[in-house]
């Protein structure tokens, strides 16, 4: 039977992205995000806000971009997908999901220096919708100098992922 791993997150960081490299010198970021939900309790009547932290590692040339541009507060729209760690820390088994960003894009124009509005840093998996599809692009005028580049990349294969969830303590 197929199965479909796929997740969209639109939220705002809630620490600036930290960028790291691995032994074989793949860039890897780290970014931390929070997405909130506003309902009705159905007790009371009142309006109420929830929040929901995620962390999301980006890789390769989407990291680098990521970690450029991108600071704490500034919004982003992630698609990825979901993935859970297991191990043991001081004999209790421990887990985390997390997610895989195959594309970052950054939504506002925040304070970080990138120029929002739907640039972004792309890795893995297919065409973009809107303007962003792949292939030829037709002829255009000088682009804006602090846009990032658009890229495509896939992760890196497994071999080559730090165990990082095995290092300082999980975030919950």
């Amino acid at each position: 039977m197929a199965s479909v791993n796929k997740v969209m997150l639109l939220g705002r960081l809630t620490a600036d992205p930290e960028l790291r490299y691995t032994p074989k010198g793949t860039a890897v970021c780290d970014l931390r995000m929070a997405m909130n939900r506003t309902y009705t309790d159905p007790g009371s009547g009142e309006k109420k806000e929830e929040a929901t932290f995620v962390d999301v590692t980006a890789w390769g040339r989407t990291a680098e971009i990521s970690a450029q541009y991108l600071k704490k507060g500034r919004q982003v729209f992630v698609e990825g997908r979901l993935k859970f760690d297991q191990w043991e820390q001081e004999g209790q088994k421990r887990s985390k999901l997390s997610v895989t960003a195959d594309q970052v894009t950054f939504v506002d124009g925040g304070g970080g220096g990138a120029s929002g509005g739907g640039e972004g840093a792309e890795g893995g998996g297919g065409a973009r919708r809107g303007n962003y599809q792949r292939g030829p692009a037709p002829a255009r005028g000088p682009q804006r100098p602090s846009a990032p580049p658009q890229q495509q990349e896939d992760a890196p294969p497994p071999d080559e992922q730090p165990p990082d969830h095995m290092q300082g303590d999980p975030p919950f």
